[in-house]
């Protein structure tokens, strides 16, 4: 028994939108460290301290999030629960990052990451380091 087909499927059929080829600058930002080194060799960039923290009730949220965009560098990732503002910030900027460290720092879920990664003692060992710089 032969099936007679009622429509003709189309020459081209591609469900998906195009995407370039080339990765957008916010992908880029968003890439493992180690991926990017493997990918497009290391990045020129000085020693930094990237804050993350999540949203999070009381007064000082919305000077954590103003401080936080003042930062060299600054991003906004996930959604939902998930939602987490990252700030990076070079060596010249320890007052800021000291600033906003107050406000955002101790809150649950907050990260401190050296060099876009998570180092045993960042927040214990590190960042009191970064505070001699202030003594300047």
């Amino acid at each position: 028994m032969a099936v007679e087909r009622r429509t003709q499927p189309l020459e081209r059929f591609w469900p998906y939108a195009e995407q370039p080829e080339d990765p957008t600058p916010e992908e880029l930002a968003a890439l493992d460290p180690d991926l990017h080194a493997a990918l497009f060799g290391p990045r020129d960039l000085p020693f930094s301290i990237t804050l993350v923290f999540p949203r999070f009730d009381g007064d000082s949220y919305p000077r954590a999030v103003e401080l936080a965009r003042q930062a060299a560098e600054y991003r906004e990732v996930g959604s939902g629960d998930q939602f987490r503002h990252r700030a990076r910030f070079f060596v010249g900027n320890a007052l800021q990052l000291h600033a906003l460290f107050e406000l955002a720092g101790n809150q649950p879920g907050s990260e401190v990451l050296i060099d876009d990664r998570p180092i045993p003692y960042a927040r214990e060992l590190w960042l009191p380091l970064v505070w001699f710089l202030l003594l300047r």
